[in-house]
């Protein structure tokens, strides 16, 4: 179990995002998905018990070796990570897109009221949206969805841990469906507003 402990432990070091059980089997070949899972909670237990600025952190369906929150005043000093700007049009869509997913863009842009194509693509370009397939109704229309960026970004689990619109400002409330063929002038990006996770990766 050391010895598997310690791989798990190199693989969360070097990986540029979380890892799943699956992605470290993959290395591991002959080793149980169960004993990767042991290996894992028992490295984050050491950590733990330790008190020191490094924990494994599970997020977007993995796990990620991240600095403690407390440190992060002295880290952000050595090495200041770039945050995630976003405007408050982007934000506003990107919450329609979480919240409502699977989406059309007829849907976005009826909750909004303005054409949405930009941003929309703007948001698949950041990688924190991407198209998830096409609806069986006529002109098959692009189905949106969030990514496991977008997990990352937001240190979330899962989509479960969103938060319930009732416990948030500003998430759009339920609308009926789009009227077919809808479709407002395009309005510019606003002003970008900085948002930044807790934490982040330890790339040291």
């Amino acid at each position: 179990m050391t010895e598997i402990k310690n791989i798990v432990e190199g693989l969360l070091f070097v990986s540029d995002g979380p890892l799943t059980v699956e992605q470290v089997k993959t290395v591991l070949e002959d080793t149980p998905a169960s004993e990767i899972r042991r290996a894992i909670s028992e490295l984050s237990a050491e950590y733990e018990a330790r008190k020191g600025p490094i924990v494994v952190h599970e997020v977007a369906g993995g796990f990620q070796l991240r600095t403690r929150p407390e440190y992060k005043e002295y880290i952000h000093r050595l090495k200041a990570p770039a945050p995630v700007r976003l405007s408050k049009a982007a934000m506003e869509t990107l919450a329609i897109v979480a919240y409502r997913q699977p989406v059309l863009r007829t849907e976005v842009e009826h909750i909004r009221g303005v054409n949405s194509g930009n941003t929309l693509r703007f948001l698949q370009e950041k990688k924190l949206i991407r198209v998830l397939g096409r609806r069986d109704v006529p002109g098959r229309p692009l189905v949106y969805g969030t990514t496991k960026k977008f997990l990352e970004t937001f240190d979330l689990k899962d989509l479960k841990d969103l938060p319930k619109p009732d416990e948030i400002e500003d998430v759009p409330p339920p609308s009926p469906k789009p009227q077919s063929g809808y479709q407002t002038p395009d309005l510019p990006l606003g002003s970008t507003d900085p948002t930044d996770p807790s934490n982040f990766k330890n790339n040291a």
